[in-house]
């Protein structure tokens, strides 16, 4: 089950319940939130893209992750509101 954060783009920004156990990250899809959509890691030092897989067009894609490192710090807090734990990937 998806938990929607932002709209952006035209994209979902969304977390799925249940990947708490994983390092904080945000999935992004159009339409439909999917579990194997796009996928992003936060980093304690920035972004990192881990794939792919709703294939957003590049020049949306850049957009994407520019929007997702600029409020990386709310999406933070938005985990750790969600999932009550959390840390970044290494």
């Amino acid at each position: 089950m998806p938990k929607a954060l932002a709209d952006y783009l035209g994209y979902c920004i969304y977390f799925w319940i249940g990947d708490g156990k994983e390092p904080i990250h945000v999935h992004v899809s159009k339409g439909d939130p999917q579990k194997d959509a796009t996928k992003i890691w936060i980093k304690e030092d920035g972004i990192e893209l881990a794939h792919n897989n709703s294939h957003i067009p590049s020049k949306d894609l850049k957009a994407m992750l520019t929007f997702i490192e600029l409020n990386k710090d709310d999406i933070v807090l938005q985990w750790m509101n969600v999932f009550k734990a959390g840390e970044y990937k290494g």
